[in-house]
Parts: C-alpha cells; structure tokens; sequence
C-alpha cells in the first residue's frame, strides 16, 4: 500500500515549533506533523520527561517514540540569552507555536503570545495546560488521572464502588486532537489574513466536552449518570456478554437489530415482552434481558456467538486485548502497523496514523528524533550558527 508523498500533505509547508512534553501537547505536535507540517521540537537539556518512560529499547523509551515520529529534536535552555535568542528565531519564520507549561510560564520566558506575535503577526499560538489560561483553577497543574477524575470520567467508569480511570489516557488525548483541530482550523485564517491567534486548551473543558451525552442527560434530568460496566444508559443489548468461554461484546442500537438478536438466539418470545418492546424500555430492563440472554449465551462459546451475529448482521466483537487487536487483519489491512527504527539503530513497530487520504495512508517520513539530534541544522535555518 503507497504512502501520499510530503509535498501532497495537507500541511506541507506549514512550520511548527513544539515547546511541549509528556502526552497531549507531543500528540498533537504529531498529528500535526504526520499531515505534512515540519515539527520542531524544543527540548531542555534533560530532554522531554517521556524519554525516561520504560519499555526502553536500547536505551530509547518506545512510549517517547509513540508520541514523536516525524519531528526534529533541539536542545535549548531557554533560561539562558543564547537559548531564548535561538528560541524566538524559530518562531519568528514559524507557523504555529504548541506549548504545554502551566500558564504564565512562557510569559516569564519572554515567550508568551503578547510578545511573539508581535515578532510574528500570524503566529497560530496554542497553549494546553490543566484548567485554561484564565480562572479560579489556572495556576493548577493536572495529568491525565487528575482531569478524569475532575471532570467526571471516573464516576461512569467501572462497574464498582471503587473509583476506576478509563485504561487509556482519554484526557491527554482528546485534548491533543482539539488542540490539532483548533491550530489546523486557525492557519486557514491565518495563512489568508496575516493575523494569528492564542489558543486556550484546557483538558478539563476537553474532558467534560467529550462527555457530552453525561452532560446531556445531567441537564436532562437533573441526575448524574451512574457507572454501568460495559453497559449503556439508553441502550440494550449493548454491552458485554458471558459466554462458555469467555466474554463478547454485541451492540443492537436500534429496533431493526434487536429483531435481528432475537432471531440470532431463537427466543422470538422477547419481541412480544412489553419489558423490551422498545429501546428504552430494554435499557429500563436490561438487568432483566442480560439474565435471559445469558442464559442462552452459556450454552456455546465465544466463537460460536461470534459467528452467529456476524451472520445476523449485528456489531459484534471478541474483547480482545491490545495483542489481539494488533492482529486484526483489518490492521495488516490498512497498513497501520510499521517498522520504526529507534536512534541507536533498534527495530520496532509503530502504529502509524490511522488516516488515509485518497485511500492512500499518511507516511513516516522521519523517526522519533536523538535528544537534540538536528540542534545544528536548525540553529544554523534560525540564523544561530553553533560553534
């Protein structure tokens, strides 16, 4: 399967200087960059934290090299007059600016927006920290476990009393992609009328945002939504299911489907059963019908329910864990697993962006970069000439 080459790349051409580390601010420098923009990424002398995250390969964190593909690595101490003059000369020919510190951290820096986009009118300026440049929380600092917790993730995750975070970080990441979202969508402004903007990400607002059918049905009802497992509030069956050997998943979200699962479990007594004439008396009752149901499902294992349902065309799934999913041939299908060399020459894999543009796939087209691999290239495009 081809790769679109850099210069189609809906952001070929476009310059990004990334002043971020550890999760949302490095993921969205990397969707960025995987859609052609050329990332710069500021690092202090230690390096960004992540460099440290185990599994290590040879030395290099795989977790880093998840999150920087396609970048270039310069190392500045921007608490010196060398390192901030280098630092505003990257901006200054720059497109777009990520930065991830807690706010007023960059303005101390003499990097804040009010003095680049002075040096650079039509600088796309995004700042993600905790709460948001401005309020009561501010000055608060946050990571992806506080944010589920403050915004109400962890209260609807789990099927116990004991608090339970979502297994991947939701939070880090959607604020990554509003953020990417947000930038990509300023440069057309910018790019047209020489006018940049500051963008304000706050993963607590990213994170209640994307509750928004918890939120809905709090403002619905006056009611928080309670935790349900796999389970859905307004939805049955929708959710996980025990069979002989196991676990699967089915999800009939309309009437057509749930016609579909009663003919699938030969109980054509369930369509007549005012408890489930409708989808929201089966999400009333759903305690009710996960019993019938189990009853039925025990009674053969995984694979044969699996295959049952993608007969009856309903959605369906094994719960695979993450080395099952990696083997789906729907992945080999869509390219998204790659070869990725580490600094240091070690060989791994990858999972590559899952975007394809014109059916064709979104290209690696450098390596997660050596703590300040490309210092002399860059300071040398900035006008800082290294000794």
């Amino acid at each position: 399967m081809s790769d679109i080459e850099t210069r189609e790349l809906p952001l070929a051409g476009v310059t990004v200087v990334e002043f971020c580390s550890i999760a949302a601010g490095p993921f969205c420098g990397m969707l960025l960059a995987d859609l052609g923009a050329e990332v710069v990424k500021v690092e202090a002398p230690g390096g960004d934290a992540m460099r440290g995250w185990p599994p290590l390969s040879d030395g290099y964190s795989e977790n880093f090299a998840a999150l920087n593909r396609n970048k270039q690595s310069v190392v500045l101490d921007l608490k010196t007059p060398d390192g901030l003059a280098a630092a505003k000369e990257l901006v200054r020919g720059a497109d777009v600016l990520i930065e991830n510190n807690r706010p007023g951290v960059m303005d101390r820096l003499g990097l804040g927006y009010a003095a680049l986009s002075v040096l650079n009118p039509a600088l796309v300026y995004c700042s993600i920290s905790a709460y948001g440049q401005s309020g009561p929380r501010a000055q608060e600092g946050g990571f992806d476990l506080t944010m589920q917790a403050a915004a109400g993730v962890m209260s609807v995750t789990g099927d116990s009393d004991a608090p339970v975070k979502c297994g991947v970080p939701v939070s880090d990441f959607a604020s990554g992609l509003y953020a990417a979202f947000a930038v990509a969508s300023s440069l057309l402004k910018a790019l047209k009328g020489g006018r940049g903007v500051h963008i304000d990400i706050p993963m607590f607002g990213c994170t209640l945002a994307i509750g928004a059918l918890q939120t809905s049905e709090y403002f619905g009802t006056g009611a928080s939504p309670r935790k349900l497992g796999s389970a859905h509030p307004r939805n049955a069956p929708y959710q996980a299911y025990r069979a002989a050997d196991g676990y699967f998943a089915i999800a009939a979200g309309n009437d057509n489907l749930w016609r579909a699962v009663v003919r699938a479990v030969e109980l054509p007594e369930l369509d007549r059963d005012p408890r489930f004439r409708t989808i929201l008396e089966r999400a009333r009752h759903q305690a009710a019908l996960k019993e019938i149901l189990e009853e039925r499902f025990v009674l053969h294992g995984v694979d044969h329910w699996i295959e049952v349902f993608r007969q009856a065309g309903v959605p369906h799934s094994r719960i695979n864990d993450y080395a099952s999913a990696l083997a789906d041939p729907q992945v080999r299908h869509m390219d998204w697993v790659r070869e990725l060399r580490l600094p240091g020459g070690h060989e791994t894999r990858t999972f590559a962006s899952p975007v394809r543009l014109n059916g064709q796939s979104l290209p690696i087209r450098r390596p997660p970069p050596a703590l300040g691999e490309h210092d002399k290239a860059i300071r040398r495009a900035a006008g800082e000439e290294l000794a």
